[in-house]
């Protein structure tokens, strides 16, 4: 069974134009002029139970409206959609027992009482027996170690503590799904590390369907094995990370540093015939270019059977790299360019 079922779903808005001058200012008192934007334009996709799915795009994408649409918050303008087998805006009261939710930017909260007071206040809208809701309210305040934040009002908490709470409250109740919109916004690496690690125990312990957005990419290389990439309110791919990675992926860059100097032509003969390219920095180091159609063991076995090698770094193209050349083009079906120029792009180590 899909745990998100869509098909066609197209959201448009009514926006009113604004004339420019006291004349055009006067006409709008009267006579209101409006124009239509599509946000989301017949998009198509399906998740299945538990799968955690990266749901990419850059601002005004249409991302946080597809959210709100798949959260009954928003009715769409066509096309459908079934969520666990509900319709988010017509069964709302039964449909929003199996979803979780957490606005990154928003809080659900209550900003002047004690987090558990919040805690409680949600048992009583979700409905949940008191037995269930003090076994899982244990679980999830030990995972993400909350016991010293229950009695703090949510004011006094830092965004990282706050953050860790809002995932408390949006699991109370147990549900199958968990949408996340931007929920590492502004946190330190230490506390986005924690939620990453919560959030894949989560999904392995209890299978939970996970539909996560952000502009965070470390985000979704930590969680995701799948992306669903939008652009102007249309998906431009959908498929597996790694694939995307592979498609784009310029190569790698592999870094040596030698125990002595050696030569670029003794590099370059040891190497002879496979396709790399070679780069000295200095009479110790040196950076070998592997295009994606060269085996990189063998390019590296030769390095290592030939030369005195102290150190070596690999590089290569990163997510957030990938996915602005992608948006750059237009197109995510569009293959990798060529590896000219690739000493100038932004590289990520991956090995040491």
């Amino acid at each position: 069974m899909q745990a998100i079922d869509v098909q066609q779903l197209t959201k448009t808005f009514r926006v009113s134009k604004n004339r420019e001058g006291l004349s055009g200012a006067l006409k709008d008192l009267f006579h209101r002029e409006y124009r239509e934007i599509e946000a989301v334009k017949s998009i198509s996709f399906q998740i299945p139970q538990g799968e955690i799915c990266g749901y990419i795009g850059e601002n005004g994408a249409g991302k946080s409206t597809t959210i709100k649409m798949l959260t009954g918050i928003l009715m769409p303008t066509s096309g459908h959609i079934r969520v666990n087998g509900f319709i988010p805006f017509k069964d709302r009261e039964r449909f929003v027992q199996g979803i979780g939710v957490v606005f990154g930017q928003r809080s659900q909260l209550w900003w002047d009482i004690g987090v558990i007071e919040s805690f409680q206040l949600l048992k009583k809208v979700y409905r949940v027996p008191e037995r269930e809701f003090r076994s899982r309210l244990d679980e999830l305040v030990e995972r993400l170690r909350l016991g010293d934040l229950l009695s703090r009002p949510v004011r006094k908490l830092s965004l990282g503590q706050r953050m860790r709470c809002e995932l408390v409250a949006s699991l109370l109740h147990r549900p199958s799904i968990l949408f996340l919109d931007e929920p590492t916004i502004g946190l330190d690496i230490v506390v986005k590390s924690e939620i990453r690690d919560f959030l894949k125990d989560m999904n392995r312990e209890h299978g939970t369907t996970i539909l996560l957005t952000t502009h965070d990419l470390q985000d979704i290389e930590a969680l995701c094995s799948r992306v669903i990439m939008l652009d102007d309110g249309k998906v431009i791919y959908d498929g597996g990370l790694d694939e995307l990675k592979q498609r784009w992926s310029k190569g790698k860059e592999i870094q040596f540093q030698f125990g002595k100097p050696t030569p670029l032509p003794l590099l370059q003969g040891l190497t002879a015939g496979i396709g790399v390219e070679w780069k000295a920095e200095n009479e110790v180091t040196a950076t070998m270019w592997v295009p994606n159609e060269v085996n990189v063991s063998e390019a590296l076995a030769r390095v290592v059977g030939g030369a005195d090698i102290r150190d070596i770094k690999i590089f290569e193209t990163n997510t957030d790299d990938i996915v602005r050349e992608i948006y750059s083009s237009g197109s995510a079906a569009s293959p990798a360019v060529s590896a000219s120029g690739h000493t100038e792009e932004k590289k990520e180590p991956v090995l040491r």
